[in-house]
Order: C-alpha cells, then structure tokens, then sequence
C-alpha cells in the first residue's frame, strides 16, 4: 500500500463524519413535519437530540477501547451499518419513547463510531501533514449541515418525513459501508 493511501483514508473520515453528523443533526429539518404528523411533542422529540449528545459522549469510550483492540475498520463498520439501521427503524416508529430509542440512543452510538477513531487513525497515517489531514477529516463535520440538511428538507417537501428519513438511512448504508471498507491501518515502518 502506497503512502498516498493516507489521502483515502482523509477522505474517507471526512466522508463518513458528514454522513454520521449530518444525519444526527438533521433532526432539527423533521422536528416539524413529525410533531405535525404524529402528534407528538416537539420537546419529545427534541428530547432525542440530548440523547444522541449523552450516548456520543459514552460511545467514544467504549468505540476507542474497540479501536484500540481491533482496529477502525470494524468500529467504522459497525457504526456504518447501525446507523443505517437507526434511521431506517427511526423512520418506521410509531411511538415516541421508540423513536427516541431509535434515533437518540441508536443514532447516537452510531455517529459516536466516527469522529474519534478516524481522527486516531489519520494521525496514525501522517507524519507530514497531519494537521492538514486531522483538519480536512474534522471539515466533514462542518459541511454536514450544508449537505444532508438540505437533502432532508428536500425529501420532506418531495414525499414526508417518514420516507426522507429511510432514504437518508439507506444512503447512509450505501456511503458509509463502502467507505470503511476502505480503512485500513498504516504500514509497519
């Protein structure tokens, strides 16, 4: 594996950051369509975003012992396909408490798998140049809102909350998925 690999792996957390942080903070884009549809109350449901911050902040913990054991690509892996699968059962709930499970613990744990083991293993990649790499994966996070919020509002005015949120959880499995399948650790030097 060539050292220009590295850049792949920069790419590849930058990615993953915006699709993970951007799903997790496009609850503020559903907040009316849902409390509209289900009767449900905005509190209630902004109630999930305090959970996806409780949940991401035990999450790294126990995300960075994985990393630490077995390495990003599983951590990445695992975060990909649950947050996928989060999203996907967000969307499909009928009952408030399910959906702050679903998307506020779930969600949470999921994007939680992103941010710090990608950041460790970019810095791992770089002697040269980290900041800049560390600096690019972190600039995933800032284009999250300017991606998958619009996309979401988007989805909501083309069908209803309900869909935009499965089709947002499908392309999270359809890019996030195929880009832990491109981390790998560095070489040995």
């Amino acid at each position: 594996m060539s050292l220009s690999y590295r850049w792949v792996i920069v790419a590849a957390g930058a990615l993953m950051t915006c699709v993970a942080l951007g799903a997790m903070f496009s609850l503020a884009i559903f907040l009316e369509p849902m409390a509209l549809d289900t009767d449900w109350s905005r509190a209630g449901i902004s109630s999930a975003m305090t959970l996806n911050f409780l949940v991401m902040g035990l999450g790294g913990f126990a995300w960075g012992a994985i990393y630490d054991r077995y390495g990003a690509r599983i951590v990445v892996m695992t975060g990909a396909v649950l947050l996928g699968l989060a999203l996907v059962l967000a969307s499909r709930t009928g009952s408030l408490l399910v959906f702050q499970i679903t998307y506020g613990v779930l969600v949470g744990l999921a994007a939680s798998a992103f941010f710090a083991p990608m950041i460790a293993l970019t810095t791992a990649w770089f002697d040269k140049n980290r900041s800049l790499a560390v600096s690019l994966v972190s600039a995933g996070m800032g284009v999250a809102p300017m991606t998958i919020s619009p996309f979401a509002r988007w989805l909501i005015s083309a069908y209803d909350w309900r869909t935009a949120m499965l089709v947002i959880g499908i392309a999270a499995w359809a890019l996030l998925v195929p880009a832990a399948l491109l981390v790998r650790q560095p070489p040995k030097p």
